[in-house]
């Protein structure tokens, strides 16, 4: 995948898929540490030790539809080749916790790329579930909480216009205030 938040869209597809009804995504830029932390968590049916052995081989994936499950390996593979990390914990009924540590400026890092398009299309069509999003750069960080959004909302749908073209600009105006200027 060409840019980190695909890699973030996979994931959080694949808690969808286990069954989530929460899900906290963070997204965590440190000059000083010169990393970039990725932090997708949730509360699905988890897996076993097993399942979390071998989740990072691409030649194992328990989706019917296809042999391969290459997310996860590519996502392991883009964090460590920047001297960064990649963790999976996972409990069985509890949920998983996936993290990715980028070496923020190494030249190996690919970009963050469309991380609002990424969590607008997550938040919007996944309605259901709730998001805990949040995108932090140094000492500016902002938070989008979903469940929050339902409560002043009072029933409307995330799909009405007004409402989805709030939550598009809303993580636009955010996110830009937080970066100043500064490119993931």
């Amino acid at each position: 995948m060409p840019e980190i938040s695909l890699n973030i869209l996979d994931v959080a597809e694949n808690s969808i898929r286990a069954g989530a009804g929460y899900i906290e995504i963070d997204v965590i830029a440190d000059s000083q540490k010169d990393t970039l932390e990725i932090m997708i968590r949730d509360d699905g049916c988890g897996m076993d030790e097993e399942q979390v052995r071998r989740v990072t081989d691409p030649f194992y994936t328990t989706r019917t539809t296809r042999r391969v499950g290459l997310g996860i390996p590519f996502f392991k593979q883009a964090a460590e080749s920047t001297g960064g990390s990649f963790q999976i914990a996972s409990r069985v009924n509890e949920g998983t916790c996936v993290k990715a540590v980028f070496g923020l400026s190494h030249i190996d890092r690919m970009p963050l790329g469309d991380i609002n398009s990424t969590m607008f299309t997550l938040i919007v069509f996944n309605e259901q579930i709730d998001f805990h999003y949040r995108y932090a750069y140094d000492e500016k960080e902002f938070t989008l909480d979903t469940k929050q959004m339902k409560e002043l909302l009072g029933g409307m749908s995330f799909k009405e216009a007004e409402v989805s073209r709030f939550i598009r600009e809303y993580l636009e105006d955010n996110k830009a205030e937080v970066d100043d200027g500064r490119t993931l």
